[in-house]
């Protein structure tokens, strides 16, 4: 089999069908860009929830004098024995093992942290014991978090007790929710390709129907007959997958470095350009799979029919 005869003709069919070619390969584009896109996405979202996952604490809010809980005396902070007893708790046998390390803020404490936050017309009317002594937990598995909320809710003394990973879910629940979108539409472009590479080969088939009917008369096999065809697939779709992997760079090279990372601050680990040498081997090779098969499937029915 000649391969500089195969080629001549794969490019005689690229010239011959222009527009509709160009068409494959701008569909193609759009579509592998949203697959790109949607990995992408994934991954950024593995990132954050690792990263706080590793940070997140569960804070346990001891009584203050505004509490109004049915575990606090109305009026009345925790006591100090209240306090000793969470932190017994804490380093006793059925949470040490589950505990990274904690730490305990005093409401003077937290007071002189708020001070430096709050406005001054607020400061100038609360005083430290209405702000809630606090321990601050970090979890060796942050999944486990459900067990320090059920120790303590409910217990004298303590207000409140609030897993902050909890706070960046409805986060990740929106990005997954955008990466299914990315995914399905996507999947909509990829077969809207797959019906214009089928139909772009069934056109150059009839295009070249002459010379097709003078290669079966002179013994042509239909391997030989077929494999430009599906060399004018796989080479629309490579130009497609081209394109797509360069718009996948460019999301994260200049949409994600030059762009997000310093408007968003809370989030600290963002995918790079490792992340993209992965993503765009797997465009590349689902843009020509997908271009081979419904080349060959086309110009397989084009002959028997």
């Amino acid at each position: 089999m000649r391969l500089g005869l195969i080629l001549s003709e794969a490019f005689t069919g690229l010239r011959r069908n222009a527009s509709m070619v160009i068409s494959v390969i701008l569909v193609t584009f759009v579509s592998l860009t949203f697959v790109g896109a949607a990995m992408l996405m994934q991954m950024q979202i593995g990132k954050m929830q690792s990263y706080w996952a590793d940070r997140a604490q569960v804070a346990v809010f001891m009584c203050a004098s505004s509490s109004n809980v049915p575990t606090c005396d109305a009026g009345e902070p925790a006591t100090q024995q209240q306090i000793d007893e969470v932190r017994a708790t804490l380093d006793g046998p059925a949470l040490a093992p589950l505990i990274r390390d904690y730490t305990f803020q005093t409401s003077d404490e937290v007071f002189a942290d708020a001070q430096q936050q709050l406005p001054e017309d607020i400061l100038g009317v609360v005083t430290a014991d209405q702000f809630n002594a606090t321990f601050s937990i970090n979890l060796i598995d942050q999944r486990q978090s459900d067990v320090i909320t059920e120790a303590f809710t409910g217990q004298t003394g303590v207000e409140d007790v609030q897993d902050q990973l909890q706070y960046l879910e409805p986060l990740f629940q929106a990005l997954t929710v955008a990466t299914y979108v990315a995914v399905g539409i996507a999947g909509l472009m990829l077969i809207a390709a797959v019906l214009l590479i089928a139909t772009t080969i069934r056109l150059s088939a009839f295009a070249r129907r002459r010379e097709l009917g003078i290669m079966r008369l002179v013994g042509a096999s239909n391997r030989f007959i077929q494999t430009p065809f599906v060399l004018e697939g796989v080479l629309a779709a490579l130009v497609g997958s081209g394109l797509a992997s360069v718009a996948v760079w460019a999301i994260v090279g200049i949409g994600v470095d030059q762009y997000l990372r310093d408007r968003i601050g809370f989030i600290t680990s963002w995918v790079n350009v490792g992340d993209v040498a992965v993503v765009i081997p797997v465009i590349v090779v689902v843009g020509v799979i997908l271009a081979a098969l419904s080349a060959s499937f086309a110009i397989r029915r084009w002959l028997r029919a």
